[in-house]
């Protein structure tokens, strides 16, 4: 049996209908948001998170669920706490402070390079403290 010609034209249009309906995005709310509330932006590239989880991993023993699991919280909270670019200043400040003599002075003695190793130190230690079960 031979579906009729208006039939068909009918379906298509329906199905085009469907198609178009499910397929337009949904336009958000347009609410103002003071720039004092907004959050902390969690801008780590996911590059980075993975370096750094894998590297936590390798410290803690190697790869099981449950450093894996830890090693991902504690880069979380680190991100909660630093912008990845106070984040990655901090880390070249402490892989560089220990280069000898004045080269080494640059990263050692500023007091940003201080302040920044500090910060980190504190979100490293909060983020231990938070994902590792003890």
């Amino acid at each position: 049996m031979r579906a009729s010609p208006l039939l068909t034209i009918v379906t298509f249009a329906f199905i085009a209908a469907t198609v178009g309906c499910s397929t337009i995005p949904e336009q958000p709310a347009t609410e103002t948001v003071p720039v004092a509330a907004a959050p902390l932006v969690n801008d780590f590239p996911t590059r980075d998170r993975v370096e750094y989880v894998l590297n936590c991993v390798a410290q803690h023993g190697g790869l099981s669920y449950i450093n894996q699991y830890a090693c991902g919280c504690k880069i979380d909270k680190i991100a909660e706490k630093l912008s990845f670019s106070d984040y990655e200043a901090a880390k070249t400040f402490s892989y560089l402070k220990s280069t000898p003599g004045e080269s080494g002075g640059v990263f050692r003695d500023p007091k940003q390079s201080k302040d920044l190793r500090a910060q980190l130190k504190e979100a490293e230690a909060y983020a231990e403290k938070s994902c590792f079960v003890k």
